[in-house]
This record gives C-alpha cells, sequence and structure tokens, in this order.
C-alpha cells in the first residue's frame, strides 16, 4: 500500500475514534494535504538531503559520469522554476542541487542594498534565504500534487479506471522538488562560534552541506577578484569542527562540509602561524612566507618579527597593512596542503578556487592531494567570472600552436572577436567548453559542478531585451512575442500565474473546508482558463 492510501486509512480510523465530531473531515483530502507537505521542518530536509548527497558521492566514487551540478539561486522562486524546469525536460531531479552563493546574498539580499563580496551583509539573510528556498520548491511540490489529484477526481467521475490507475501510480511514486543546497557561509562571519551558532541556523533551515572558505573572515574578498588573505590551518580547522558540531547537534550525522581554499590567488596572509614542532603545521604554513634569512640581531630593525624555520632566522617580509607575503609561485603547494590538511580532519569536499576553467591545472593539483587523499573530490564554481569564450579559444591556439599546427589566421589577444566565430578553432572552443564538465569530472576529480551567479545574469539579460522592446517600437508585441507566446508554446508553468502563486491549491482547500458553500477563484471567468 502507498504511503497516500496508508494515510487515507490512518485519518479513517481517527475519524472514525473521534465521532460525529469529525463528520465534516474527509480522510482522502486530509490525506492530499499531508502528501503536499511531506517536509515539516528544515531539519527534515536537512537529513532527507543529506542522504541523497551522501549517496550521490559514492556513485560518483564508483563512476566518475555521475557527476552533480547545481546552479545558483539567488530567490525562492528562481530555485523553484529550476527544479520544475528540471523535472519537466529530464523527468528526475536526480544529481540536480540548488547552490547559495555568498555574493548574490551581498549583492541582492542585503537590507543595505548591492554590496560587493566581502561579507558585509546580515548573516540571517543567509539561512533565510535557504528556508525561502525551500518554502517555493514545497510549494512547487504542492501545486504538482495539486494538479494530480484534480486529474483523479475527473478519471473517477468519468469512470476511467485505467487512467484513474495511471494517475494514482504517479501519486505514489511522486518526486519531490526537494534537493540538496550546497549554502556559502563565506569565512564563517566571525571566531569558531560565531561560525557555530551561524551554520546550526542554515542547517535548521535546511542546508545538507555548508561550503566554508579558509580566507580572514574581516578581510574576506570575492574568490575572483584581488587582496585575498588566508588563515593558518589551526584557525581554518576550529571552524570546520565548529560545523561538524552544528551537524551533529541537530541530529544531521552525514551532513556534508566543503572546505574552500582561496590560496592559489591569495598572496596574503594576516599572521604568523603557531609552530610547536619543525614540521607540524604551522612550521608548513610559515615555510611559505616570503622574506630574507638573516645571521643575527644586527639585520633586525625596530618593529621586525622573525621566525625560525628550517633550523634558520626568516624575516617575513611584512606590508604597511602589516599583512605577511607568501612566496610567489607558492600557490599550487599551498593549495595541495590546505586540501590534504582539511580532508585529514573533517571536510568531505573540497572547493578550489581557480583564475581560470583549465582541466589540466585542477587535475594537476588534484593528483596531488590524490596520492595522499584517494578518494578526494571537488566541488567547482563554473564561474560566470571566467570569460570562458576567450579562455578556451586560447587554449585551443595554445594546444594547436605547440603542437606545431598553423596558427597565423588567428590573433590571439583578439579571439573572443565575433569574427572568429564560425572557425575551426572556435568551433573547437566551444566543443571543449560542452564537455569542460564531464572531461574534468573525469580527469580532474570534479564531484559537482555549480555555476555561481547564473539566475543572475539571465535575469539581467532578460530584462534588458524586454525594456528595449517594450519601449521601443515594438511596444506591447515586445512582451507577447519575447515573453508570453514563448513561455505558452514552450509550456513555462508561470503563464498560468495565478495557479503558480497557490490560486487552484486555495480553491482545493475551501472545498475541503466548506464544501459546496466554498467561493472558489478558479470558475468560468477565470482569465487563466485562457491557456
Amino acid at each position: 500500500m502507498s504511503a497516500y492510501q496508508d494515510a487515507i486509512q490512518h485519518i479513517t480510523q481517527l475519524r472514525q475514534q473521534s465521532g460525529e465530531a469529525w463528520a465534516a473531515i474527509n480522510p482522502e483530502s486530509a490525506a492530499r494535504m499531508r502528501a503536499q507537505n511531506r517536509f515539516h521542518t528544515g531539519l527534515d530536509i536537512a537529513k532527507y538531503t543529506a542522504k541523497i548527497m551522501r549517496a550521490d558521492m559514492a556513485a560518483y566514487d564508483a563512476d566518475s559520469s555521475q557527476y552533480t551540478q547545481s546552479l545558483g539561486c539567488w530567490h525562492g522562486f528562481v530555485g523553484q522554476q529550476k527544479l520544475i524546469a528540471i523535472k519537466k525536460h529530464f523527468g528526475t531531479t536526480k544529481r540536480k542541487y540548488l547552490y547559495l552563493s555568498g555574493w548574490m546574498i551581498a549583492a541582492l539580499r542585503s537590507d543595505f542594498g548591492p554590496l560587493p563580496d566581502q561579507s558585509m551583509h546580515e548573516k540571517t539573510a543567509v539561512p533565510a534565504l535557504i528556508e525561502e528556498l525551500y518554502t517555493f520548491l514545497k510549494q512547487a511540490d504542492a501545486r504538482e500534487l495539486g494538479g494530480l489529484f484534480r486529474e483523479l477526481d475527473t478519471a473517477k467521475a468519468a469512470g476511467d479506471s485505467a487512467k484513474e490507475a495511471a494517475i494514482q501510480s504517479k501519486i505514489d511514486n511522486f518526486e519531490t522538488h526537494v534537493v540538496p543546497i550546497i549554502a556559502d557561509i563565506d569565512a564563517g562571519f566571525g571566531n569558531e562560534e560565531a561560525t557555530y551558532l551561524l551554520a546550526k541556523k542554515m542547517i535548521e533551515a535546511g542546508a545538507c552541506a555548508i561550503q566554508i572558505e579558509n580566507q580572514v573572515s574581516d578581510e574576506k574578498q570575492c574568490g575572483h577578484q584581488d587582496g585575498k588573505v588566508t588563515v593558518p590551518h589551526a584557525d581554518f580547522l576550529a571552524k570546520i569542527n565548529a560545523v561538524r558540531y552544528a551537524f551533529l547537534e541537530l541530529g544531521v550525522d552525514d551532513g556534508i562540509i566543503v572546505a574552500r581554499t582561496d590560496s592559489l590567488g591569495a598572496g596574503l596572509t594576516k599572521q604568523i602561524a603557531v609552530t610547536n614542532a619543525p614540521g607540524d603545521l604551522g612550521d608548513l604554513y610559515n615555510s611559505f612566507l616570503d622574506g630574507d634569512v638573516i645571521s643575527g640581531a644586527d639585520d633586525i630593525a625596530n618593529g621586525d618579527v622573525v621566525v625560525k624555520a628550517n633550523g634558520k632566522l626568516l624575516k617575513p617580509k611584512r606590508l604597511a597593512s602589516g599583512l605577511f607575503q607568501f612566496k610567489q609561485g607558492s600557490g599550487i603547494d599551498r593549495v595541495v596542503l590546505d586540501c590534504i590538511t582539511s580532508l585529514q580532519h573533517g571536510a568531505d569536499l573540497l572547493w578550489i578556487e581557480t583564475e581560470k576553467p583549465h582541466v589540466g591545472q585542477i587535475a594537476e593539483m588534484v593528483n596531488r592531494i590524490r596520492e595522499v587523499v584517494p578518494n578526494a573530490k571537488l566541488v567547482y564554481n563554473n564561474s560566470p567570472s571566467f570569460n570562458w569564450t576567450l579562455n578556451f579559444r586560447q587554449q585551443v591556439f595554445d594546444a594547436w600552436q605547440a603542437a606545431g599546427k598553423d596558427v597565423a589566421a588567428y590573433e590571439r589577444a583578439q579571439l573572443m572577436s565575433a569574427d572568429y566565430d564560425a572557425t575551426e578553432l572556435a568551433l573547437e572552443a566551444d566543443n571543449r567548453i560542452r564537455t569542460f564538465q564531464a572531461d574534468s569530472a573525469r580527469e580532474a576529480g570534479i564531484f559537482h559542478h555549480l555555476i555561481t551567479l547564473p539566475t543572475y545574469h539571465t535575469a539581467a539579460l532578460s530584462t534588458d531585451n524586454l525594456a528595449k522592446e517594450y519601449f521601443g517600437a515594438a511596444g506591447m508585441l515586445g512582451y507577447v512575442e519575447g515573453v508570453q507566446r514563448k513561455e505558452i508554446r514552450q509550456g513555462i508553468a508561470c503563464v498560468k500565474h495565478q495557479n503558480m502563486s497557490g490560486s487552484d491549491m486555495g480553491d482545493d482547500h475551501k472545498e475541503y473546508f466548506s464544501g459546496e458553500a466554498a467561493l472558489k477563484a478558479g470558475g468560468a471567468h477565470n482569465t487563466m482558463n485562457q491557456f
């Protein structure tokens, strides 16, 4: 018996036990409402989605073609429409997640208005967006099931038992729109206690995976901008521990921690690590400091800092800001050490922030990490900060040139030009972009591919196109031709925006509560009937 039928039976027994007082309660209506509200709390969601993500991680370990993907969403409605589209086009949400970007919260969700990605936004906005996303996904479940219930009633009224059975099967095997979310906690918004408190709120809102980076919390910069400052490993590991304790306290035993390193592009540190013995983590961190080896006190000026490393006295280079500088060219070595250390101390997945999308560069680092931790896996930012067209055209240009192929027809610095769009080089670059996720999942250990800010850019692009047409010569045709006609022909659910906002579900409830006396909105004069 299905969960839906079980619920009908259970509520029927409750009604019988309650006698005449419950005479107006229809067990099937109550069971429908129960099915439409499967997840009662954010913790229910976090526990459910953590198991999905763990199973996906194991599937990827067995077969790298089973990688996962997500798109960043800055509003619950955007996340909802993404999952509705995924179910429509692919029939399943399997291996499709949500991503919550700190950048988008800073730029779009702060009470201060648009802010740079420097952790200046309200930390409460992060769990608030997680809760909002899942509220909209749960509503997508309720809406789709509501439609199936109405179809079931129609089939019953028509005496079409075959159709009734088919619809009942869809209800019994319904796949929820609720999927895992990887949520950005930036650098933790303060010390480890602050990180723990925020992580709890994020998990309570539904997050099963939390991504945290090794930048200094109050110096945090966007991963694709300059001026990034990292912290010693001990500081970062304390925050990883804080997130794990938050998961365990709330009973999400298989919660996922994504440890992000910005060391590839970060040339600065705010502090010298504490070290107790040669070769310990603090000593390894300090070994990357840029500075001068000195012989004694005569080489030390007022205010200088000196550390002992590799049996020698080192005077690290300190900037006017008080920050210390790392050696040039040490980024990859620091990334590898960061990643190994994080995995050995509680992290589940890695995030390496790179300056370009290059499979070979990522694989070089991952292969070194996997020498120590064989099942190391990455979450990778397919960032809109990369110029994908130019990057891949230049990669093809360089590969062809190295192979001795004639590239005289191409100007490397000008490869972004539309003049090259139909050339062999551009077509090869586009093919590499198309296969980038599969290639890097296979060759560079990338388990999860995400785009941080795609819906930010799509909203800007579609709004620009609409404004250009509607306020121009096209007038109302700019909306009809560019939006509504496409919605109808592509089967976009939002063309019936009253239905999407819950009007039909409200009618269902009114009928449950008031019977034939219900005043419903979805009658013959509802203009939504035109679609």
